[in-house]
């Protein structure tokens, strides 16, 4: 009797050790202590729908870069995109004097105040001293250089075409233009065509791009030189100027355009849009470094419409809104086709357009 109690007591516990080796396998298996604890065959009431992301904590963990990471949904929008922080026009990709003006040596050329009148003209590799008149059509001016002393460095004539300004550096002579000491467009077209602006240092004019319409890419303006007029009045003074009422479209696109003229001696903008001449109309002002004036862009005005404003960096180089009272005004924010986007200051911020115009 003893001997079947001891063989009978030794089965129960071998029972027990292997119940209890089964709980331990299983709770290896399923990473709980508890089966009860392990996943269910669907959601449970309450519980996030399958895909949805975890809810956070209030205390988050350390994201993989070993920044915190932040609670709630991501960042969207320019904020989410915007680049880091761009010390220099130069370092961030942007045209500079390392990469305008002309690339070959240059003969000199004393022409004075010079008159273009042959179609297909190309003037490449000259030093000029004077400025240049054109009424004609397809004019080239390539990888040269002109400093003025007349009221422009290139002007086109209406009723002509087709100019070319390419590689070249246009500047001036402060203190001794015809307004009263000063100079005012660097390149300006007074006809109603389509001129392009490339690869050009541009300097000292008040207003250094003058143009409805036309493509100013891959260019250098800077050291914009402030004079008064012969009014008596401080000239305004704008990288890019247009005066609205155009027919065919300007496209501004990749340039550095400066305007470090103080707001008290006559600064407008980096970019001015502007209804002086009618209603201003399909315009790209894209991935362009823009610093000082009262306001680095003036958008347009009421009334503006087919504006594009998309991944400009708006440099805190002279102010700390990029121009003197802030980054943007006269933006039409309800106008057909008007488009603001990935738009954001040298140090990353996004730059958001006012309301209304």
């Amino acid at each position: 009797m003893t001997r079947e109690r001891k063989r009978l007591a030794a089965w129960l516990l071998a029972g027990v050790l292997l119940a209890a080796a089964l709980v331990l396998y299983r709770a290896d298996r399923t990473g709980v202590s508890d089966p009860a604890a392990g996943p269910t065959a669907g959601p449970t009431a309450g519980a996030p729908a399958p895909g949805t992301p975890p809810a956070t904590t209030d205390t988050p963990a350390p994201s993989p870069s070993g920044s915190p990471a932040t609670s709630g949904p991501p960042p969207s929008g320019p904020a989410a995109t915007a680049p880091g922080t761009c010390t220099s026009p130069g370092a961030c990709g942007y045209p500079d004097a390392s990469t305008t003006g002309p690339r070959i040596p240059l003969e000199k050329h004393d022409l004075g105040n010079m008159s273009v009148k042959k179609d297909g003209t190309v003037i490449k590799g000259w030093d000029i001293r004077g400025s240049l008149d054109v009424y004609a059509n397809d004019v080239t001016v390539i990888d040269s250089r002109i400093t003025s002393t007349n009221w422009w460095g290139i002007n086109l004539r209406p009723g002509y075409s087709g100019l070319k300004v390419l590689h070249t550096t246009i500047t001036a002579v402060p203190g001794k233009g015809p307004d009263n000491g000063g100079v005012n467009y660097a390149v300006s077209n007074m006809g109603g065509s389509s001129i392009e602006v490339g690869w050009c240092d541009i300097s000292v004019f008040g207003n250094a791009l003058s143009m409805g319409q036309g493509d100013l890419h891959d260019n250098y303006v800077h050291d914009l030189v402030a004079f008064r007029n012969q009014g008596g009045e401080w000239q305004h003074t704008d990288a890019v100027i247009s005066g609205g009422g155009n027919k065919g479209r300007l496209t501004v696109r990749h340039n550095t355009l400066l305007n470090g003229t103080p707001v008290d001696k006559g600064a407008t903008a980096a970019v001015g849009l502007f209804a002086d001449t009618g209603v201003v109309s399909s315009v790209v002002v894209a991935d362009n470094w823009l610093a000082g004036g009262a306001y680095a862009l003036y958008g347009g005005g009421p009334g503006a419409n087919g504006i594009e404003v998309t991944g400009n960096v708006f440099s805190t180089q002279y102010h700390p809104a990029s121009g003197a009272y802030g980054p943007v005004t006269a933006w039409n924010a309800g106008g057909p086709g008007n488009v603001w986007k990935d738009n954001h200051l040298s140090d990353g911020r996004p730059v958001l357009p006012p309301t209304t115009p």
